[in-house]
C-alpha cells in the first residue's frame, strides 16, 4: 500500500474552486482561462493586480521529492508578447493544463510555495 504525496493530492477542480473562493474572500477576482483534466490536470496560476506585476506559477519538483509552486515567468510590462507566447505554448504542450488567473492585491500569498 502506497502513501506517497500523489495519493494525497486534491483533485485539480477542487483545488481550483478553493483558490477561486480564497481570491474572492481576499477582495480579488479569479477566472479559469483554460480547464484541464478534471481530477489529475496540472495547474498553472497567473497572478496579477490590475494587469501589473503579472507572474505565472507552476509546480516544480523540489530536492525533497515534493512539488511546490514557483514563479516560472514574469511579464515584462514593456513587452507583453513574450509572456503571452509562453502561456500559449504551455497550453499547447499540455492539454490537461488548467490556467487560473487570480487578480487582486497580493494574490501570490494564496499560492505560497512553502507548504507549512
Amino acid at each position: 500500500m502506497s502513501h506517497g504525496f500523489e495519493d494525497a493530492r486534491l483533485p485539480t477542480h477542487i483545488e481550483v474552486s478553493g483558490l477561486i473562493r480564497q481570491a474572492q474572500a481576499a477582495g480579488g477576482f479569479a477566472t479559469v482561462l483554460q480547464s484541464g483534466e478534471r481530477d489529475a490536470g496540472t495547474l498553472g496560476i497567473l497572478t496579477t493586480h490590475s494587469g501589473k506585476n503579472t507572474m505565472f506559477w507552476e509546480r516544480m519538483p523540489q530536492l525533497d521529492g515534493t512539488r511546490r509552486f514557483q514563479a516560472t515567468k514574469l511579464q515584462d510590462t514593456e513587452n507583453t508578447t513574450d509572456f503571452d507566447e509562453y502561456i500559449r505554448r504551455r497550453m499547447d504542450q499540455d492539454p490537461d493544463l488548467w490556467i487560473l488567473e487570480l487578480d487582486g492585491p497580493e494574490m501570490e500569498r494564496l499560492i505560497d510555495s512553502d507548504p507549512r
